[in-house]
């Protein structure tokens, strides 16, 4: 029996030495999780957008407009770089329009000399959990250091969102590429280790049709993943859907989403003949792009060279508009960028995947 073990022992161990690119992945992971997670997770959230603009119709400036500005402006904690980037606006109106279009995040509002409260108001974008927070401590810390003693009035545009509500929507998308996975990008290999794509000699079928066809398919199951948990993540998060225009567009979202992860993931599988060094590779490619998705923690909070990557991160848009719909009741104008960067990732995938798929007896 010990004899049997050793020998298995030396073949597996043997085999695992023999794959070298199993290997690199296997130690690089560790490596990959401590510094993507490290800094996608829990950095320090500095820049935040907002706007201020003093109540109308325009009267003459205030001491405390004039200073206030100049205080936010430049205000830090610690040692950290400034908090915001302030846009003075002469309009409340655009201000809040600025804020309900997700330009800025929040909108400080001066009283005027007239004011009968003489409150300062202060308008932010709940839907981002974590900088409404700030943006408050960071105002009052503000008028503290002015010695103004107005009272301030916070309005939370989306009502109050809870974490779960907020991280919700990135669950959406994990369920679609986990499906996408394991049904577009494994069953494409099974089917090579198989045999069925690669007697084309007999039944000739082309790379075009094979990619496409793997690529409708999984679509499809993404889409019903996504869609479940949707419906399921609803119930447990209490999220409400404000109308039948905001629900259809959020099938759009989760469908051209599935097209686009599932369009990615068969597009890497078509350049693998096993299932190890595949996963090897989607285990890489998950932490990325789902860590800098913004499903955990704002992207704002991230460093610029880890920030980068939610330009070419087709999970990050996915996000952001079904964040857009389901949290902020936003409709197809504010989308509509995500969709478009969806499609265009899609087609590049899926040419991608035409043209480098390879059949073993080409």
């Amino acid at each position: 029996m010990i004899r049997g073990a050793v020998a298995i022992f030396k073949r597996d161990f043997k085999k695992f030495l023999g794959n070298p690119f199993v290997l690199v992945f296997t130690l690089l992971m560790p490596i990959m999780y401590l510094v993507i997670f490290g800094n996608a997770m829990g950095g320090t959230i500095t820049h935040i957008p907002i706007g201020v603009v003093q109540e109308g119709p325009p009267y003459t400036e205030t001491g405390l407009y004039v200073n206030g500005v100049e205080e936010l402006r430049y205000f830090s904690q610690a040692d950290n770089p400034r908090l915001f980037d302030v846009t003075v606006y002469t309009d409340e109106e655009i201000a809040k329009r600025a804020l309900g279009d997700a330009l800025i995040s929040g909108v400080v509002v001066f009283p005027s000399e007239i004011s009968k409260d003489n409150m300062v108001r202060l308008y932010v974008d709940s839907s981002d959990y974590m900088t409404p927070t700030l943006i408050e401590s960071g105002v009052r810390g503000a008028l503290a250091r002015l010695g103004a003693g107005n009272t301030i009035m916070v309005n939370k545009i989306y009502g109050d969102i809870k974490y779960i509500q907020f991280f919700g929507v990135g669950v959406i998308v994990m369920a679609i590429f986990m499906t996408t996975m394991m049904g577009g990008g494994i069953a494409l290999i099974k089917d090579r280790e198989m045999g069925i794509h690669e007697g084309y000699l007999v039944t000739p079928v082309k790379r075009s049709s094979i990619i496409l066809g793997m690529i409708s398919s999984g679509t499809v199951r993404a889409f019903l993943a996504g869609l479940i948990i949707f419906v399921v993540g609803a119930l447990i998060t209490g999220v409400i859907i404000r109308s039948m225009e905001d629900f259809l567009l959020v099938l759009i979202v989760i469908f051209i989403a599935s097209v686009g992860v599932t369009s990615l993931m068969v597009s890497i599988a078509s350049r693998f003949n096993n299932q190890q060094e595949y996963a090897s590779t989607t285990a890489f490619f998950n932490l990325i792009l789902f860590m800098t998705s913004g499903a955990f923690y704002p992207t704002i909070g991230m460093p610029d060279w880890l920030r980068w990557i939610t330009v070419i991160n087709p999970e990050w848009y996915s996000v952001h508009a079904l964040r857009s719909i389901i949290l902020r009741g936003q409709g197809l104008s504010v989308i509509a960028p995500d969709l478009i960067a969806l499609l265009i990732f899609s087609a590049v995938a899926i040419l991608l995947g035409i043209t480098t798929y390879r059949r073993t007896l080409e």
